[in-house]
């Protein structure tokens, strides 16, 4: 099951996340779940760091997990693509709910 938790600051503010795992939907590959997390979590990324130009406080990846944190400020100027992961995890996991799980963290 892929695990996407997202944290929280003033006002509700995304301000990070991270995803970690695998879907088992299908065989790697053909996987339409993973390929769709990925590419949603990747555009995620790529717009705040190189169209936004914001620096994360923290940007990881190793196989399975990637983690991306912004301090308030930075989270405030990236809250649009933020907002709109969120919502596009949402709906991914209202379709596919046996093999994506969202959690909210802590603000």
């Amino acid at each position: 099951m892929i695990r996407a938790e997202f944290t929280f600051g003033a006002d509700d503010c995304v301000t990070g996340f991270s995803v970690k795992g695998h879907s088992g939907y299908a065989s790697q590959g053909e996987d339409i779940v993973c390929a769709s997390v990925s590419s949603a979590v990747y555009m995620t990324a790529n717009t705040i760091t190189e169209i936004i130009k914001v620096t994360p406080d923290t940007l990881s990846e190793s196989d399975g997990l990637i983690e991306l944190r912004l301090n308030d400020a930075d989270a405030e100027k990236s809250k649009d693509i933020l907002s709109g992961f969120l919502l596009h995890m949402t709906e991914l996991e209202k379709m596919y709910p046996n093999f994506i799980k969202i959690e909210r963290g802590a603000k």
